[in-house]
């Protein structure tokens, strides 16, 4: 299949085109800086703010399947307009979209969120994020949009690198205790939405894992798995400061794992020092 990774150079992104490009799909991937170093895909210069940039690259490449993974969480522009520029071009081409969103939709008041509930967002990002998934709705139908969590690599997180800064003392501040959410490992997240991708699935899908873990906790886990010292981690409270957002969002995932060969772990599963590949059961139907 022809697929078209936007957004292609960040830890996700890059995740996507590498497992595209090791099961034998043509790939092209989108960057807005830099291009990313997967071998094996055309990097081809987007800006989704853009719209007649998005109808040209999507229209010249004339992608099976278009994910979107483009963000910028202080930029209403990349992240709403981004989307819609995208799913209009996706769908003008007759591309399948995949559309990647986020708990971030959600305040946090419920604490557990099921693929049923309505956005409900207290910062400037969410609201970017429910106005994405809105207009994709509208403008693709057909489309899938995933909501994740916090997503960390093998050491390509951002929420990794912080960690290692903290026990290094290279940097200030703490992470936090009452900051709960259900952290998935890059690798199974992407496995995930090529299934979805290649399914006859729309709509929401939740797709993190069943851990639900603080900053705090999942910090001593980076740490225990790469050797760090785990006592030397701060901790605090997020209720204590001025810092926005919402403080506990716990996405459930039971229906869209229903549908999946691949398995979602959870954090204490892929931080373990005996971690395993994203796993995949037996085929289940469209």
């Amino acid at each position: 299949m022809r697929f078209l990774i936007v957004g292609g150079s960040g830890l996700l992104g890059s995740e996507l085109a590498r497992q595209c490009v090791a099961t034998g799909h043509e790939v092209a991937a989108t960057y807005l800086t830099r291009p990313g170093e997967t071998a094996g895909v055309d990097w081809l210069p987007l800006d989704v703010r853009r719209r007649e940039d998005a109808d040209a690259l999507v229209g010249a490449f004339r992608p099976e399947v278009v994910v979107n993974a483009a963000y910028r969480q202080t930029d209403w522009a990349t992240t709403a307009i981004g989307a819609v520029n995208v799913a209009l071009a996706a769908t003008a081409a007759g591309g399948r979209l995949v559309q990647v969103s986020s708990d971030a939709v959600f305040s946090g008041a419920a604490i557990h969120y099921d693929e049923t509930c309505v956005p409900d967002p207290i910062t400037p990002y969410g609201a970017a994020k429910a106005a994405a998934e809105t207009a994709v709705s509208a403008i693709a139908p057909t489309a899938v949009i995933a909501r994740t969590s916090l997503i960390i690599g093998d050491g390509g997180s951002s929420h990794e690198a912080l960690v290692h800064a903290l026990a290094g003392g290279r940097q200030k501040g703490v992470l936090f205790t009452d900051d709960v959410r259900c952290p998935v490992h890059v690798a199974d997240l992407a496995a995930a939405l090529l299934e979805l991708a290649a399914s006859g699935y729309h709509g929401i899908h939740h797709l993190a894992g069943t851990d639900a873990v603080s900053r705090f906790e999942l910090g001593l886990l980076i740490a225990r798995r790469d050797g760090l010292d785990a006592d030397s981690l701060p901790s605090g409270r997020r209720a204590d400061t001025a810092v926005p957002g919402p403080l506990d969002v716990r996405l459930e995932c039971a229906m869209t794992q229903r549908r999946l060969r691949t398995t979602l772990r959870g954090a204490r599963r892929f931080l373990s020092r005996g971690q395993e590949p994203p796993l995949q059961t037996e085929s289940k139907p469209s």
